[in-house]
């Protein structure tokens, strides 16, 4: 895997051994990544190394304090995209409230999330554990089945979700796939895999330790034709208490770019964050589905 759109950090593992040679002669990153990965892998066995990986990933973004994310507010602009071309754009304010008490989180989502739009945060999408509802002026509109099921299942598979609220499921097989450069940055390549045989490939910095990278594949359920879900994870900040989280993410579909956001501000655990974002308005009119 030579090259793919993501940026990470250069490995510090595996820098050669000159000790026999009279001068240090450059290496190749990629020998490096490889080296650094046999010696691994000759003292590890690849479920031991997926787990230290991932364990290490926890630990960078917060620890206990990523762990005990209650809710998270994103604040920028988002952007889509179909074949490359920009589609549309907006001043975005997506906010996130974790759910406890969910007991089936392999099939349940354990969150609310609300993404408002324009300066005003007039307009915009809710999606709760079980629908979807487009807001607009005019009222809530239902959004088709087949929309929140996209949805759900992009969430399931989200490296972050899976780390914050799933991890503890039973079932779960994290499996080290190897070092790799991507760019000519240095990553550890992870499987996690649930107990209902959904896999998302997670490709984590080798320095920074952050997912930087993951890939899952989703069948259209119209077409039946297997589509590669990408997204890539950049400009890591601290979101508050110590948590990390990434200010840029891009998704791609099958090799084209159809989503990107970029936030000005994160901030997580905000304690005077309205339960009501996550609730349609009593009085809001419920409009037909299309």
């Amino acid at each position: 895997m030579g090259s793919t759109n993501t940026s990470t950090s250069v490995t510090a593992d595996g820098s050669g051994d000159h000790r026999n040679s009279a001068c240090a002669l450059p290496t190749n990153p990629r020998d490096d990544a490889a080296a650094a990965g046999a010696y691994q892998l000759r003292a590890e066995t690849p479920a031991q190394r997926g787990k230290r990986v991932v364990e290490e990933c926890v630990q960078a973004l917060g620890g206990d304090q990523f762990l005990n994310m209650e809710n998270r507010v994103e604040s920028g602009r988002v952007y889509s995209f179909y074949r490359e071309s920009l589609t549309g754009l907006s001043i975005a304010k997506i906010y996130t409230r974790y759910d406890s008490g969910v007991a089936d989180t392999a099939h349940q989502l354990a969150l609310h999330e609300r993404d408002n739009y324009g300066k005003k945060e007039d307009y915009g999408v809710l999606f709760t554990g079980k629908e979807a509802w487009d807001i607009t002026f005019r009222g809530a509109r239902p959004l088709p089945e087949d929309r929140f099921a996209r949805y759900a299942d992009t969430t399931l598979h989200d490296v972050f979700y899976i780390l914050r609220v799933r991890l503890h499921e039973p079932g779960w097989i994290v499996e080290s796939k190897g070092a790799d450069v991507i760019e000519n940055r240095g990553v550890e390549i992870v499987d996690l895999t649930d107990a209902d045989n959904r896999t998302t490939t997670v490709y984590f910095d080798h320095i920074t330790k952050f997912p930087v990278r993951q890939v899952f594949y989703r069948r259209d359920a119209v077409t039946k034709d297997k589509n590669e879900e990408v997204t890539h994870f950049t400009k890591y900040r601290d979101a508050g208490g110590g948590v990390q989280w990434p200010f840029a993410i891009e998704r791609d579909r099958n090799g084209e770019k159809i989503y990107e956001i970029f936030s000005t501000s994160v901030e997580v655990n905000d304690s005077k964050l309205s339960s009501d974002l996550f609730v349609l308005p009593s009085s809001i009119k419920l409009l037909k589905p299309e």
